[in-house]
């Protein structure tokens, strides 16, 4: 383990030891102050959201963008104040710490038998919306976490939302695809971070009017198992209650090989993403390449992000 992994793994390990023993203002207040001085350095993270940022809003002055960069990162920090919070947080402050819209299109699904894909991009705090499923709405699922380094970080990621009441599955290819198959065979329900594939196996969607590259999973599972798929947008607004919209879901064209119904589905997925991001975009926690222009290397930019 390198010295890097290991004081990131010390870190991750301080915040979830000390963080979630804080009062909720006095982590509020940290959150902020944390995410101010990081937004003031101008790393390459919160240049690189910036940048992000300016193809959601593209006309957006400079001014506004630095506006939009400063918000997005006191979003991200309080998505990590309030994740390092959850293991502590009570069934009652879980249950009432998210309002949902279109609910009806989960409940529904779930009560259908048929199984459920829901799909969300890196907006506010997915975690706390997985906490809410398994306490309010009793159900529970499966998702799939990137192995990440060193691999007692990965440890911590993985008992962290185990004990928030999520099956989680190594991202490993095939075997992982095969489990959540079965899951959604059974009637149940996956949950998968989806907007950012830059594999080769990443179908290529237009996405705020340039090319990227997102998940083929989500339409895969969908065809594959007659689930259904619905994408799913956060927000955080000035209350302490998180915000979200299951929207609509995706149907499976009748039509079609396998290749283009996955294109079709991921498209229509990457279509509700961007309107839920355009609606908040502060709220979406992008601070990696994500677009493939910006795969290129440039002369003038030495981010390997």
């Amino acid at each position: 383990m390198s010295a890097r992994e290991r004081l990131a793994d010390a870190l991750y390990g301080l915040g979830w030891s000390t963080v979630k023993k804080l009062p909720e203002p006095v982590a509020v207040r940290l959150g902020r102050t944390v995410a101010d001085l990081a937004w003031k350095r101008r790393g390459k993270g919160v240049r690189r959201l910036e940048s992000n940022y300016a193809r959601v809003v593209p006309d957006a002055s400079p001014e506004r963008l630095a506006e939009l960069s400063r918000a997005g990162m006191r979003s991200y920090l309080r998505y990590w104040m309030e994740s390092f919070r959850l293991p502590a947080w009570s069934s009652a402050r879980v249950r009432g710490g998210f309002a949902p819209e279109g609910l009806h299109h989960l409940t529904d699904g779930i009560a259908s038998g048929r199984g459920v894909v829901l799909a969300l991009p890196h907006m506010a705090n997915w975690d706390l919306a997985g906490a809410w499923v398994t306490t309010e709405l009793k159900t529970p699922f499966t998702t799939v976490a990137e192995r990440l380094k060193p691999e007692t970080l990965y440890d911590r990621f993985v008992a962290y939302r185990e004990g928030l009441g999520m099956e989680v599955l190594p991202h490993t290819g095939g075997a992982a695809f095969g489990t959540l198959a079965r899951r959604l065979r059974e009637g149940g329900l996956v949950c998968l971070v989806a907007e950012r594939d830059l594999s080769a196996s990443g179908v290529e969607v237009d996405f705020f009017g340039e090319r990227t590259r997102m998940p083929a999973g989500p339409a895969l599972l969908a065809q594959q198992t007659g689930a259904l798929l619905l994408p799913v947008t956060l927000w955080y607004d000035d209350s302490p209650v998180m915000q979200g919209r299951v929207h609509p879901p995706i149907e499976t064209p009748g039509s079609g090989t396998r290749a283009e119904k996955t294109s079709v589905m991921t498209q229509a997925l990457a279509d509700a993403f961007a309107t839920g991001i355009a609606d908040h975009p502060e709220d979406w926690h992008m601070l990696q390449r994500l677009w493939l222009a910006d795969l290129e290397p440039r002369p003038s930019d030495g981010d390997p992000a």
